[in-house]
């Protein structure tokens, strides 16, 4: 990588990030309208949804190798350019069988271009010598955001469906024409002879499992707080979202800040330290006499896990089993596997026993994750 990377590299990786979060929380509010076009019932919209991430799921292993052979710049704009196309498809699919080719469309494009911009992340943190890649996650949380609230807002003053998404494609364009020329142009530096796929092994195996398990409690936290806080802690169900909402601010007000902490503390003691935090947040949450004690030991998990998936980025950047962009796509893949299989564990694990066993499980894991701070290598 040849290429001299300064503040323009950086602004334009919050713009790609910005872009994503933007993008991929446009659909949420288009699935009640899915659900009433098409007349689904429960069980095969389901379904149907498993589409988007079959398709990021299938895209993200195959990333790294696009990107490390023609640069993150390419892929990027590339994949933008099926969300583009892929958002008015899912406002407008007029079958199910439509509906679930745009599903899967759209989660392919939106995994393509998560492994895509995390490959760039790491690069410009490189060479910056600094620690970047909380930052950049937090763009994603406030595009994530400004996405559905902007959805839910247009919606809610009368825009129909298509309208609405062709003005996040609109806004998707102009963000992506803004970072376009700042993207990184270059592959990957490696030798001639390295596979453009390998199998994850070594150390990328050890980050994508600690990967696995956060992203499983971040899935948790999206799809069974409000069940945990209406049926455990009698909240009624119109309050119950508040959970999530505690967990989502405290993380994006984490990931912004945690650039500095990152740089003050070092990422090891900031790892140590949020495996700690995200744990006492469960164990907070399944002891709390109180819905609001239950609310604060959400908040916990949420700044706890903030900064620890950027960090294990930055490790995947830093080690040397793997060339980066394909150890990038690897603990992607294998990190997304946990917010997929989360809702499925513990709605098993809270059939067999209970809610409260089930977040108990998860500050165990987290405690594992914090053990293994010292473990990770976070400097290049």
């Amino acid at each position: 990588m040849n290429q001299i990377i300064d503040h323009r590299h950086r602004r334009s990786t919050r713009l790609a990030f910005l872009t994503a979060g933007l993008a991929m929380s446009a659909w949420a509010p288009l699935v009640p309208y899915a659900k009433e076009r098409l007349a689904l019932a429960e069980g095969p919209l389901g379904l149907l949804l498993l589409c988007l991430g079959a398709g990021s799921l299938l895209a993200m292993p195959l990333t790294g190798a696009l990107a490390a052979r023609f640069g993150c710049r390419a892929v990027v704009l590339w994949s933008s350019l099926l969300i583009c196309l892929a958002l008015p498809a899912l406002a407008l699919a007029p079958t199910p069988l439509t509906l679930g080719l745009a599903l899967f469309v759209f989660g392919a494009a939106l995994g393509t271009m998560d492994v895509a911009m995390n490959v760039q992340a790491v690069m410009v943190e490189k060479a910056s010598g600094g620690a970047l890649m909380s930052g950049f996650h937090g763009m994603f949380s406030l595009g994530g955001f400004a996405g559905a609230g902007g959805m839910a807002l247009l919606l809610w003053l009368g825009s129909g469906p298509l309208a609405a998404c062709l003005a996040i494609v609109a806004l998707v364009a102009l963000l992506l024409w803004r970072a376009s020329p700042d993207l990184l142009h270059e592959p990957e530096v490696r030798a001639d002879d390295s596979p453009t796929f390998v199998l994850p092994h070594g150390a990328v195996i050890f980050i994508g499992a600690l990967c696995f398990i956060v992203f499983l409690a971040e899935g948790a936290m999206l799809d069974w707080s409000a069940v945990f806080l209406s049926a455990e802690r009698g909240l009624e169900e119109g309050r119950a979202g508040l959970g999530y909402a505690a967990f989502a601010v405290a993380m994006t007000a984490g990931r912004l800040t945690g650039d500095r902490v990152v740089r003050r503390f070092g990422g090891r003691r900031v790892l140590l330290a949020g495996g700690l935090c995200a744990a006492a947040g469960f164990f907070t949450a399944v002891a709390a006499p109180s819905t609001a004690l239950a609310l604060a030991g959400f908040v916990l998990v949420g700044l706890g896990a903030s900064n620890i998936v950027p960090i294990l980025f930055t490790a995947a950047g830093n080690q040397d089993a793997m060339p980066a962009s394909l150890a990038i796509a690897a603990i992607t893949t294998i990190g997304y596997a946990g917010i997929l299989a989360g809702p499925a564990l513990i709605g098993l694990v809270a059939h067999v026993s209970s809610l409260n066993l089930a977040f108990a499980a998860l500050g165990g894991a987290l405690l594992l994750v914090a053990a293994s701070a010292r473990l990770v290598r976070v400097h290049s």
